[in-house]
This record gives structure tokens, C-alpha cells and sequence, in this order.
């Protein structure tokens, strides 16, 4: 049996100017990292058998993962849209908005739309999840109904900021 597993989908290839500049300075700090790492892999190589050395296993696995992570880095940069301007109409939902919204039990919850890579940061929705495309293109005092898993969710847009 192979380990094939499908594609995942396309993620959509917009991110804020502080979203890429984040992903530029986490792409130079893994290449400043690897450089230890390879150092840190060939001292523990030189200790002798390979196969019972713990420190050679770790540091090869630890090299897999920066060396994926820089690949993924090094064809995802290349393809990003950076989208600096403000849209022209301020009173409807696009992206890198800030969004204040009522939800069902009269809680407000405030969100920033933002590209599936900058998803990180608390509060911030992948323009790609379903909240957010049901809020694109949507004003003020708006109601969103959103069905998950847990069952139907509704919200009610208070405030719209960027």
C-alpha cells in the first residue's frame, strides 16, 4: 500500500505586507538556523555509530524539517500577491479587514481577514474559511449565517475597520 494522499486544495495566494515580511524573516532565520544544525549534525556524525546515536538521529530530523519548511517557504514567497492598498469602499468586507460581529449568544468577536499563510496570530481568519467567505462583500449591520459542524451559527457585522 502506497502512502498517496490527494492534493490539498489551492490556498488563495494573497497576504498582507506584514504577513509577507514575517515569511521573509522566517525564511532567513531557518537558513541562519540550519547553518548550527548542519554544524551540530556533522560533530555527531564524527562520535562514531550512526544507528545508536541519538544526538546524529535528532539532528537529522531536525534538518528534514527546516530543509521542508525552506522548500515550502522558497515556492510560496515566489507566488504571493501582496495587497497594500486599501480597498475604495471602506463599508463593505474585503480583505485585511478588522470585523467586529455579534454572535449568537450577543458576544462580539472581532476578526482580521487575512491570507491562509499569516492564520497564526489569534483573531485572524483565512480568507479561505468559511466565516470569512460568507462576511467578503458584506456592510454593516448585515446578518451571516454560517453552517458548521456543530450546527448553524449566525452573526450580526457591528464594525468594519483597515
Amino acid at each position: 500500500m502506497g502512502r498517496w494522499r490527494p492534493p490539498s486544495p489551492k490556498s488563495s495566494p494573497y497576504i498582507t505586507a506584514e504577513g509577507f515580511k514575517l515569511l521573509q524573516n522566517e525564511q532567513q532565520a531557518l537558513w541562519e538556523r540550519r547553518k548550527h544544525v548542519t554544524k551540530a549534525l556533522s560533530e555527531a556524525a564524527a562520535e562514531g555509530d550512526r544507528s545508536e546515536n541519538a544526538e546524529y538521529i535528532y539532528r537529522k530530523k531536525e534538518l528534514r524539517e527546516i530543509d521542508r519548511r525552506i522548500r515550502y517557504l522558497q515556492k510560496r514567497l515566489p507566488n504571493l500577491k501582496v495587497v497594500n492598498e486599501k480597498p475604495a469602499t471602506q463599508d463593505c468586507i474585503f480583505f485585511g479587514a478588522k470585523v467586529t460581529l455579534e454572535n449568537d449568544q450577543g458576544e462580539e468577536v472581532q476578526y482580521r481577514i487575512v491570507g491562509p499563510d499569516e492564520i497564526g496570530k489569534q483573531n485572524y481568519i483565512s480568507m479561505d474559511a468559511p466565516l470569512a467567505r460568507a462576511l467578503l462583500k458584506k456592510s454593516i449591520d448585515d446578518e451571516v449565517t454560517i453552517k458548521t459542524e456543530f450546527g448553524t451559527r449566525h452573526f450580526l457585522i457591528l464594525d468594519i475597520e483597515y
